[in-house]
């Protein structure tokens, strides 16, 4: 069965009821982004565990190339700080794109001082 894409103002009517039967609350979350920004038929976003990266990895996928990549086996605090950053990572990269600009700075800033970070 091939499904017809609804036109304009089929999709203005639907959007309308659907904002008309909202509860208040609700209503002042659209509101909020904009009525004309709000789309109530958007895709959803894919579960994190199958987002990935620029690269092709999953967050998960990232975190076990780094771990393999180390002499030896960090401690589990360290290990979750590394995963909770490659889900952000692959997320929302704009997130955490500061993090990364700083982390290649200080590399710089302290090779030139003469130390090793």
């Amino acid at each position: 069965m091939e499904s017809r894409q609804p036109s304009h103002e089929e999709f203005e009517a639907q959007k309308k009821a659907i904002y008309e039967k909202m509860s208040p609350r609700r209503r002042k979350f659209v509101d909020r982004m904009g009525y004309e920004n709000w789309d109530p038929f958007a895709k959803p976003f894919d579960p994190i565990d199958i987002r990935t990266d620029a690269t092709g990895h999953t967050a998960h996928q990232l975190t076990h190339l780094f771990m393999a990549s180390l002499e030896k086996q960090p401690n589990q605090e360290y290990m979750d700080a590394i995963n909770e950053f490659n889900v952000m990572l692959v997320m929302n990269f704009e997130k955490v794109r500061p993090l990364y600009d700083y982390c290649l700075w200080y590399e710089k800033y302290c090779k030139s001082k003469g130390i090793t970070p």
